[in-house]
């Protein structure tokens, strides 16, 4: 049987990746507990667990899984727009990406490169960031499709803020890839719709 507990925790982290660029584009900040879990997750190339990328996610991806299910538990529930569009782009790049070898390839380099520095100073450090946020420009934003991030432009031209944009983008591009690796397809957030939430529902109640 397919786990969709692990589903539910990767989709759960490709929707703490929109949440989080939605705020910081919007307000220039965000929590650093949300952003870092999502940093250590790029690093996790080669895990012995599933449960080695994100740790505890009942914890770590807290705010995806919340934000999750109320999206998806309830119509009437309306959900921020600008962070339904960028769960839906992160899930149409990685389609584009997964054709493109030589981009996957790139990446998988880069990341390496980057967690040389990670080592030296920290994950979330500034010239972490910075690397990580390049590689996103130089692979990623090639792409004949982009993310538009909307929001306020002074917070947006900073390049603090840009930088980890682009890497939130680059975290919800391997959280997309892994959904698809346990299983995940688009059409199963509408016909497991109750199994997702049911799988969403037991990972919160882990955290209370």
């Amino acid at each position: 049987m397919t786990d969709r507990r692990q589903q539910v925790t990767a989709m759960a982290a490709i929707t703490q990746t929109a949440v989080l660029v939605e705020q910081i584009a919007r307000t220039g900040s965000i929590p650093g507990q949300d952003f870092e879990p999502l940093v250590n997750s790029l690093f996790a190339q080669n895990p012995e667990s599933f449960d080695d990328i994100y740790g505890n996610a009942s914890k770590t991806l807290h705010t995806g899984l919340q934000n999750y299910y109320q999206m998806s538990s309830s119509s009437d529930t309306r959900a921020n727009p600008d962070v339904t569009h960028y769960i839906v782009a992160l899930l149409h790049l990685e389609n584009k990406l997964r054709r493109n070898n030589d981009m996957m390839n790139a990446l998988g380099n880069g990341i390496q490169q980057a967690s040389r520095q990670a080592e030296h100073f920290s994950s979330t450090h500034e010239n972490t960031i910075a690397a990580l946020a390049d590689l996103y420009k130089n692979t990623l934003s090639n792409l004949s499709y982009r993310i538009h991030v909307s929001g306020s432009p002074a917070h947006l031209q900073n390049e603090r803020v840009a930088n980890q944009v682009r890497t939130l983008l680059l975290a919800g591009i391997r959280a997309a890839i892994l959904w698809r690796q346990v299983g995940g397809r688009r059409w199963h957030l509408l016909f497991y719709r109750g199994q997702y939430l049911k799988a969403a529902e037991a990972l919160l109640k882990r955290a209370e």
